[in-house]
């Protein structure tokens, strides 16, 4: 049974489901640079109500028509884009399937929309977003702008903020050989994640007296 105290993911984030996001690229510039592997973890539950790694979504991509790939970033990843095993998609099919997953979990957590969590997460929203810009996606179902970020909360919790020594302080398995996978990534930013946020609890329980927000630029991106 879940613990009637805790609250649901529906109501722990405001509406949000928090799913991890790593990705490789062709380089750090999301304008100019290709999407090469992305990888999602949403966030569940167990039957404690504790948050836990959900099924890892993942893809290999294409790059985009017009991308760029600097070949120092495939020797700091490792990817090689003609392994006959790599079985890349095209940008757009690949984002369909990536975000056909996190759709679904949204919808089983009755939440509103995901929010993407990272480490240095914009970094991942921006590849994200520019990849939706490209392809004009138009069921992206992530925030635009808002994400949560491992490394400010590992530096909150552990004084860590480098992922490999902010898993090892969290007591997680790291092995460097696997790193920069979008998958070993995701999944391990996902456990660090879990790890910090089951032991903080809410500081004080929603209020439902709180007076609606107003519309604003600010929250105009939480719109489904």
């Amino acid at each position: 049974m879940v613990d009637p105290i805790s609250p649901t993911l529906a109501t722990r984030f405001r509406g949000f489901l928090p799913v991890v996001v790593d990705v490789e690229t062709g380089g750090f510039d999301w304008n100019r640079h290709a999407l090469l592997e992305i990888a999602a973890v949403p966030i569940d539950l167990d039957e404690h109500g504790r948050m836990v790694c959900g099924d890892t979504i993942s893809a290999h991509l294409e790059p985009a028509p017009g991308t760029q790939i600097d070949p120092k970033s495939l020797e700091v990843t490792g990817i090689k884009l003609d392994h006959p095993f790599r079985f890349a998609k095209p940008e757009r099919e690949a984002l369909d399937h990536v975000f056909a997953g996190v759709r679904a979990a949204v919808k089983k957590h009755g939440c509103q929309r995901a929010i993407l969590v990272g480490h240095n997460a914009h970094f991942d929203l921006n590849f994200v977003n520019a990849a939706v810009a490209r392809v004009g996606h138009k069921r992206n179902p992530f925030h635009p702008f808002s994400v949560f970020d491992t490394v400010t909360m590992a530096g909150l919790a552990y004084g860590q903020t480098v992922l490999a020594r902010a898993v090892h302080a969290a007591g997680i398995d790291w092995d460097g050989a696997e790193a920069h996978s979008a998958v070993y990534d995701a999944e391990k930013t996902a456990a660090l994640f879990c790890t910090i946020a089951n032991a903080w609890p809410m500081l004080t329980p929603p209020k439902p007296e709180l007076p609606p927000e107003q519309p604003s630029l600010l929250n105009a991106g939480d719109a489904t």
